[in-house]
């Protein structure tokens, strides 16, 4: 017998369907936010352009004369504290803990610009090209969070009344994008949105935001081709003879990861009161300076394998074409560690990378491990994955650059040993930064 409301629930469906079919509100909402996912992600290639430009002339200078990083960096160094602290204080540091900020239930949208903005994208673009002139070690994939979370942010003013798509998801899906156009990984960006940005689960099934992601991560690959910026990482076949050398690597690059984030939080937060937290806070100018000096300084005893982002240094090591002293961690380390510390505007992303393949390295030289390649790639998830304690983004953006899956398993224990050390030194990074952004909120909304 046939059911009695089984044409009512046709007529249902039928109008679901026509209603989804003929809304034009929907359809332009959907179209503005694909549109602006593709700007976001050519916004992002544009700050690749800009930033690759901007180093290549800091080396054609260092190479022509030596000794002008002892005044170009400190000197530029200064300039960007002093733009930044007056006329866009927002766009200080890595841009994600300003998104994680604007994401933040307690801020009202009345003052989200404090953190996501298209006059903070476009400021952003400049001051981190600016400190990679000054051959500053930055990286610029967390700027490209705030930079694209600005541009994605602003499709609010120009979605229909009763838009689905809500002021939040906007700005996830913007930082998630960000994270693919940099590293040209589109996986790596929506799990980026769901390990560190999402906070709401609605959000994390969106698909017209993990597509709006993978939009922009396409604009990347589309133009720079799907190739890693570090190189490609060769894995020769794999036996037990790794787990002896991997392990260590694994909890090394979390001991050094964590120590980096303890430390980074330390000086930033300058609660310890010593000399040069007091220094910094008095004259933070000056202080931008001397730390722009001793950038310098690390640069020129590394032979100028310290500046800049750690790309080059990275792919030479892959390629075995690399001599570079052991030393090489602890001045990356310190350099970028002094870098941040500065408060200009830059990403530990790619330096991360880059200090955790040395170590890597290191240990396969001292261990007499023969495919270092594999170390590195277990050097990288390490230690990004102890500094953000984001295990599996980590994973998923150096499982981008490895040839072939035999590594798979072992980059992902890596990253999750790298990890669980790192929480014993160090309180999550990118929390920490984004509650000390939510400082800047008038006091009635800290509470």
């Amino acid at each position: 017998m046939k059911p009695m409301n089984s044409d009512v629930n046709s007529d249902e469906i039928l109008n679901a369907i026509h209603k989804e079919v003929i809304d034009w509100r929907a359809w332009t909402g959907r179209v503005l936010v694909m549109v602006f996912a593709a700007l976001a992600g050519l916004t992002v290639v544009a700050l690749t352009w800009m930033t690759e430009l901007a180093f290549g002339l800091f080396q054609q200078m260092q190479q022509s004369y030596w000794w002008s990083p002892l005044l170009w960096t400190p000197l530029c160094t200064a300039a960007i504290v002093w733009v930044m602290r007056r006329y866009v204080m927002g766009s200080a540091g890595s841009g994600i803990p300003q998104v994680m900020a604007a994401l933040d239930g307690r801020v009202s949208p009345a003052h989200r610009s404090l953190f996501v903005s298209l006059k903070l994208t476009f400021a952003k673009m400049a001051l981190a090209t600016w400190g990679l002139l000054a051959g500053l070690s930055l990286g610029r994939e967390g700027p490209s969070v705030q930079i694209a979370a600005g541009v994605m942010h602003h499709a609010r003013r120009w979605l229909p009344d009763k838009s689905q798509v809500s002021e939040h998801g906007l700005m996830m899906a913007g930082g998630a994008a960000g994270i693919a156009a940099a590293f040209n990984t589109p996986l790596g960006g929506v799990m980026f949105a769901i390990e560190e940005l999402s906070r709401k689960p609605e959000q994390r099934s969106s698909g017209l935001l993990l597509a709006a992601i993978v939009l922009s991560g396409l604009m990347a690959v589309s133009i720079y081709g799907n190739a890693s910026y570090f190189g490609v990482i060769r894995v020769q076949n794999l036996s037990m003879a790794l787990l002896l050398p991997g392990l260590v690597v694994a909890v090394l690059s979390g001991l050094a990861g964590g120590l980096f984030s303890r430390l980074l939080l330390l000086s930033i937060r300058g609660e310890s009161g010593d000399r040069f937290s007091r220094w910094r806070k008095r004259s933070p100018v000056a202080f931008a300076a001397a730390c722009g000096l001793i950038i310098a300084v690390i640069g020129l005893v590394s032979h100028g394998n310290t500046f800049g982002t750690g790309y080059a240094h990275s792919r030479a090591m892959l390629e075995g074409n690399d001599d570079t002293s052991p030393f090489y961690v602890l001045l990356k380390f310190m350099a970028t560690w002094i870098t941040a510390w500065s408060g200009v505007p830059g990403g530990i992303f790619a330096p991360a990378l880059s200090i955790g393949g040395a170590l890597g390295n290191d240990v396969a030289q001292f261990m007499g491990y023969a495919n270092a390649p594999t170390l590195i790639a277990l050097g990288m998830v390490g230690f990004l994955a102890a500094v953000t304690q984001a295990p599996l983004t980590s994973f998923i953006i150096v499982m981008e650059m490895v040839a072939g899956h035999g590594l798979v398993l072992s980059l992902m224990a890596a990253a999750v040993v790298a990890s669980g050390v790192s929480r014993l030194l160090s309180v999550p990074l990118y929390s920490a930064l984004a509650q000390l952004q939510l400082q800047r909120l008038p006091k009635n909304e800290q509470a």
